[in-house]
């Protein structure tokens, strides 16, 4: 039998309650039935960036995570697939969201699925989500889902009317995507390494260039 699809969700959310973990928990939710639907199993999984953010402070210093980092490193490195939530400060990703992926290994998050997501005061900050979050997830090589999702605090009221319909659908989307490559439906087909071997100089392409 398969293993069920392990889904991690990362918030850094300060409050509690939070509009970025209950986000993160909108978009899991959003993944997890979506892989159901496709007959896949799922356990989701959260890490709460508040909870270790001590020991982020001090990894940074010592270089050595404490046993609660140590452990949310190994839980986000080894998930199939990654739902990271911020909120937005200053126009980007808060400070102890950044520390968290600082002190991950660069290889940890190489191929994996990661969907990205961020909650702030106004829809002013959503383009934070391309001009900082996903530039970030590109260096870590991550795959990282087109659909990127934000909610400002006027998505979240009952009264949100198109709005709110409009986050729905947005999260919907972005779980559906998600749900697709954690499923591997579909997969980009991988290149055979030995097209890699053949490589040509360029000095032979340019002199092959001239005689022709």
């Amino acid at each position: 039998m398969a293993q069920p699809v392990k889904l991690v969700v990362v918030s850094a959310g300060l409050g509690k309650p939070s509009s970025t973990r209950m986000l993160g928990d909108r978009l899991a939710e959003a993944a997890r039935r979506q892989l159901v639907d496709r007959g896949v199993e799922v356990d989701v999984h959260t890490v709460e960036l508040r909870d270790v953010a001590v020991d982020i402070a001090h990894n940074l210093v010592t270089g050595f995570p404490p046993p609660g980092l140590r452990a949310a490193i190994e839980t986000v490195t080894r998930a199939d697939a990654l739902i990271a939530v911020t909120p937005i400060f200053t126009a980007s990703y808060s400070g102890l969201f950044k520390s968290f992926f600082d002190v991950l290994d660069n290889t940890a998050l190489a191929g994996k699925p990661v969907l990205i997501a961020a909650t702030g005061g106004t829809a002013r900050h959503s383009l934070a989500l391309e001009h900082a979050l996903r530039p970030l997830f590109a260096y870590l090589r991550a795959t990282v889902v087109p659909t990127s999702v934000y909610a400002a605090t006027d998505d979240w009221g009952a009264a949100a009317g198109a709005g709110g319909d409009d986050l729905a659908a947005r999260i919907a989307r972005a779980g559906g995507e998600l749900a697709d490559l954690a499923a591997g439906l579909p997969r980009a087909a991988s290149v055979p390494a030995a097209e890699y071997e053949e490589v040509v100089p360029f000095a032979e392409q340019l002199a092959a260039l001239r005689r022709g």
